[in-house]
């Protein structure tokens, strides 16, 4: 079901088809609500500061805006040059593409990690571990992946082919969307052929540009008309552990598939020891409070984000399920600027619930599957 348009905007902003994993800071649903607020502003250069899968970084530039992505995650950077940073047309890739779904699977390093067979429809094998694909696509895995590396390919070129490899890999997997634990009984998708396809390649006249840093390093040394922010709010469990689940252990698989460097391993999804909950930490992620202030980490970091930033228009993500306290988040906007309109979408009911326009908002966010989207003026 997709999210219900309504008449609060004077204008509807049509959104253009854009692709991505599955991810679970995906802004798919919300794109009609952050296109629009962006419409109503009329910005030239757009900063995509936490850009992920791409998916709203592509549909900007689709419409005409000049984006500067960035996200830490090497795969994000990948996704970004292949759809922001392209030169070439689609027939380009045609042939190699094809060579590549032409290879013949063969065993090698993701096979031994990550593939299993199906044992009459269990994905728990031998060494008592469930894996996230089926041999015979970790096969071509290996063999596309290996290949890859042995071709002379641009930066761009081999972004565009890894895109593919990691759309066609998402299509198969066993999997709820994230690599952290897998599925106890093979998915449907699992039994498929991987099959590498084009990606939908952008054509921009924009001079785009994809970073791959820590925001506060971006912002340092950037000037847009307008921030999108997405952080990775941290759970609002407080039972849990400061970074039992961190973004970077969920998509460890795609990190690899980028570096095809053989990291080490531990744990039973077989994580990658750089992504453990301690060094692969963010301060978005981080629901303690500062011993010295009493307040959330993470409060604190969205505030320096706000007031870091050089453009005269921000727009910010919330999900009620941020470890971010809604009255918390309220103070540290209005100290650095002031909110010009609140876009609420409830997920559980999957419509737009409407715009909220003073500080009720804050009573609405102590409900689950609520996401707000705040347009903020700087003071």
């Amino acid at each position: 079901m997709q999210l219900t348009q309504t008449t609060l905007f004077e204008d509807i902003v049509n959104v253009p088809p854009t692709e991505g994993i599955k991810y679970a800071g995906s802004k798919l649903k919300l794109l009609p609500y952050i296109l629009q607020l962006i419409h109503e502003i009329k910005p030239k250069i757009i900063l995509d500061g936490f850009s992920g899968t791409t998916r709203v970084s592509q549909a900007l530039a689709q419409l005409g805006y000049q984006v500067i992505a960035n996200d830490t995650a090497i795969w994000s950077k990948v996704l970004g040059t292949c759809y922001l940073l392209n030169k070439y047309p689609r027939d380009h890739y045609k042939e190699l593409i094809e060579h590549l779904n032409s290879l013949p699977g063969k065993d090698g390093w993701f096979t031994e990690n990550y593939g299993g067979r199906s044992n009459g429809g269990s994905a728990r094998q031998a060494d008592d571990l469930k894996k996230p694909w089926q041999i015979h696509n970790t096969r071509k895995l290996d063999a596309i992946r290996e290949e890859i590396d042995k071709l002379e390919l641009s930066e761009e070129e081999k972004s565009v082919v890894l895109t593919s490899l990691i759309l066609a890999l998402d299509s198969v997997d066993s999997t709820i969307g994230h690599y952290a634990a897998y599925l106890n009984e093979w998915s449907t998708r699992s039994y498929n052929n991987m099959v590498l396809k084009i990606p939908k390649l952008i054509v921009s006249g924009c001079d785009h540009l994809v970073l791959q840093d820590d925001i506060f390093n971006v912002l340092n040394s950037t000037d847009v008309d307008l921030a999108y922010f997405d952080p990775p709010y941290g759970s609002n469990n407080g039972k849990m552990p400061p970074s039992r689940v961190r973004y970077a252990a969920y998509y460890h698989i795609w990190i690899t598939v980028c570096l095809n460097d053989r990291p080490n391993l531990f744990g039973k999804a077989k994580r990658r020891t750089d992504t453990s909950d301690r060094i692969a930490a963010s301060v978005f992620e981080e629901f303690r409070r500062n011993e010295k202030t009493g307040r959330f980490i993470a409060v604190e970091a969205i505030e320096r984000l706000i007031k870091t930033v050089n453009a005269k228009h921000i727009i910010l993500s919330y999900s009620s399920g941020g470890r971010a306290t809604a009255m918390d988040l309220n103070e540290s906007i209005c100290k650095v600027g002031k909110i010009k309109k609140i876009v609420e979408v409830d997920y559980k009911k999957n419509v737009m619930a409407g715009m909220k326009w003073t500080n009720e908002w804050i009573k609405e966010a102590e409900q689950p599957h609520k996401e707000f989207l705040f347009l903020i003026e700087k003071s």
